[in-house]
């Protein structure tokens, strides 16, 4: 039985506002029964809009490149290369990059989602 593996570079990548996302875990991808993930590519200066949550499960992002900040429920926290955060069921949440350099981001999710899955909150930004 082969082994189940994806390289980034086979998956179509998705412009969505602030973000480009590639789903890797996911219909069309890998297939798995109880989770999905995708990798997201921020520019310098972009924030993943809108504001979103996620009412049937939870999100776990890993930082692989860059920095910015994170807002979750209203809470800012500054992220970098080697940072993890958990967005829990329905929590509130957005991603800004600060740096000067494209931010890198996997975003895992249980159980799995698509984009039909999100709210969005199109009045929440991150506080001045």
């Amino acid at each position: 039985m082969p082994v189940p593996a994806i390289h980034e570079d086979d998956c179509e990548a998705v412009g969505l506002p602030g973000r480009q996302l590639q789903w890797l875990v996911a219909p069309g991808g890998l297939t798995a029964e109880g989770c999905s993930a995708c990798v997201i590519r921020v520019l310098p200066g972009d924030r993943v809009r809108p504001a979103h949550s996620h009412p049937n499960g939870e999100e776990v992002i890993y930082i692989i490149s860059g920095s910015g900040r994170v807002l979750v429920d209203g809470d800012v926290r500054p992220v970098s290369a080697g940072t993890a955060v958990l967005f829990p069921r329905g929590a509130v949440h957005m991603l800004h990059n600060t740096g000067a350099d494209e931010m890198k981001v996997v975003c895992f999710f249980a159980p799995a989602t698509n984009l039909e899955n999100y709210q969005m909150h199109e009045g929440v930004d991150f506080p001045d």
